[in-house]
């Protein structure tokens, strides 16, 4: 093998890997021992060219396969592939990714992007969980009509970027291989405008009040976001526009607390309704609705209405309604009450009027 090592096992793969697994192993190497990541480490950029020369067999099915019938005695002279490696052209997809990760970004042109907005939108309790249409009012810049986004004055054109002829990428050499950066002077455009819009100034948008209508699914809370595509600030010169978020914030409700996809709400009811039991009126979503109180019930019980909360912005699950009783103590009796209640304490072994005793008494019957 002329001392050299196995490709399979310089990118650490077995000899039945697949390309995908060559490309992931090789990719993970390159980013490790690139020259960039490791300046002036010659073991690192030995390292990077024998993983290179190994992903360039294996990653070519002709080459692969040469390689696993001759070994390195494909690639020497007389063999199939005597002359070396072309790192030229196979490298360009894998490249780019790396790239991407070094210096912000791919290879080629691109037109700049729009920002994106915010916009903060309140819905009353009822709106939110129901689900409703409403229409905003954005400012944001929007496509000159005068130029429609080109940027450039009636009658004219922009012109290709003489320093990088239009591809929006000026190259340079890194190391052994060449490397590609956004051009300074058009911004990654491929091109420059000479005469400017007068109604833009060559940006290609001008800034607006634009209105559309927003679609709310039923379910949304505080927090919610919805994604508009497309409805966020227009890209220059005809770049793509950014997206729109609209950001829920829901009001309170004078009855109902809602909590994830449950419906809390405080239901008062007599000290007569909890001793002797009723059937009490309660509110829910969709109107009142009838529900039992068993005799003896205790203020702050909590009852559970299934299936009478919120239902998800998916409509494929509905939370429940939680009815907690409060127990209202009578605070203006009659004379003639408060001696039926005398009675029914005395039929009860209850002392009517604990605060009789002395504070000392009670300490000594607490403590001894």
């Amino acid at each position: 093998m002329n001392g050299k090592k196995d490709y399979y096992e310089l990118l650490g793969v077995n000899r039945n890997a697949s390309e995908d697994e060559i490309k992931k192993a090789y990719r993970k190497l390159a980013l490790q021992h690139h020259p960039d990541r490791n300046p002036g480490d010659k073991q690192a950029e030995e390292k990077f060219k024998e993983v290179s020369e190994a992903y360039s067999v294996l990653s070519d099915g002709q080459k692969r396969s040469q390689y696993d019938q001759f070994g390195h005695a494909a690639f020497g002279d007389g063999g199939p592939f005597a002359g070396g490696f072309d790192f030229s052209g196979g490298f360009e997809d894998i490249f780019g990714d790396i790239f991407g990760e070094f210096f912000g970004g791919g290879g080629g042109k691109r037109r700049g992007r729009g920002e994106d907005l915010r916009y903060n939108l309140t819905l009353k309790f009822e709106e939110a969980v129901a689900g409703t249409e409403k229409k905003i009012k954005i400012p944001r810049h929007g496509p000159c009509e005068t130029c429609r986004g080109t940027g450039a004055k009636t009658g004219t054109a922009p012109q290709t970027c003489p320093t990088c002829r239009g591809r929006g990428q000026v190259s340079f050499q890194q190391g052994f291989f060449s490397v590609s950066r956004t051009c300074n002077q058009c911004r990654g455009q491929g091109t420059i405008i000479k005469d400017p819009c007068v109604n833009c100034g060559g940006v290609g948008r001008v800034r607006t009040m634009h209105t559309l209508s927003v679609k709310i699914p039923a379910g949304v809370d505080t927090g919610s976001r919805l994604k508009l595509r497309a409805e966020g600030e227009s890209g220059p010169t005809g770049g793509v526009p950014g997206d729109l978020y609209v950001v829920i914030q829901v009001e309170s409700h004078p009855i109902f607390l809602r909590d994830n996809l449950d419906i809390i709400c405080d239901v008062p009811i007599s000290f007569v309704q909890a001793a002797l039991g009723a059937e009490i009126d309660v509110p829910t979503l969709e109107g009142k609705v009838k529900m039992k109180i068993p005799a003896g019930t205790q203020s702050g019980k909590v009852f559970r209405m299934k299936g009478r909360g919120i239902k998800d912005v998916q409509g494929l699950h509905q939370g429940d309604q939680h009815v907690r009783v409060i127990v209202e103590t009578p605070t203006r009796l009659t004379g003639k009450q408060k001696e039926l209640l005398k009675d029914f304490a005395t039929l009860g072994g209850e002392e009517v009027n604990p605060l009789s005793k002395g504070f000392f008494d009670k300490m000594k019957e607490l403590f001894g």
